[in-house]
């Protein structure tokens, strides 16, 4: 029964958090995405996963990591996105992952047509705003990638090879 709290709770949790923190900071931090990473560990032992699905988990999660580290590269995104990815990818199989990437990639281009509209009419009532949410109409500011990615990952758990190992 743990194993269902774990997955139903810590990973949608971190991904919220990495949501907020992004909206309010810019930033996801280190040690969200490494917990996120590790907690997936005694998920795995506990469902049993055997060699070959511990391959393919940790498989996507580097392919994650390259992924991110492209787009983070090219400048696309942040390098506490490009963990995110990383980390979220691990908890989810081939299915979930594609899932992943898709759905995060929708969310983020509906997220950035969001801000360049908001940031278009609304950019004077920035300093009026709270710090956190006015630099968000900066016409030049960045996009708060995180909250795409907690999107993504949450539309992904259906998909994840680890749902049907859940349930009792």
């Amino acid at each position: 029964m743990l194993i269902i709290y774990l997955f139903a709770l810590v990973y949608p949790a971190c991904m919220f958090w990495a949501a907020a923190s992004d909206l309010a900071t810019m930033t996801i931090p280190n040690r969200l995405t490494a917990g996120l990473a590790f907690a997936f560990l005694p998920v795995g032992f506990m469902l049993h996963l055997g060699l070959q699905n511990w391959e393919l988990h940790i498989g996507l999660g580097a392919a994650g990591l390259a992924i991110g580290l492209a787009l983070f590269a090219c400048k696309l995104m942040g390098g506490g996105d490009a963990k995110l990815i990383a980390a979220a990818s691990l908890w989810l199989g081939l299915d979930g992952f594609v899932a992943l990437l898709i759905s995060t990639a929708i969310a983020g281009g509906i997220l950035s047509l969001a801000l360049i509209v908001a940031r278009r009419f609304f950019w004077t009532l920035a300093p009026k705003l709270p710090a956190w949410l006015g630099r968000h109409l900066d016409p030049k500011g960045d996009i708060p990638y995180g909250i795409a990615i907690c999107a993504g990952g949450l539309a992904a758990i259906s998909q994840s090879d680890l749902w049907p190992l859940l349930r009792p």
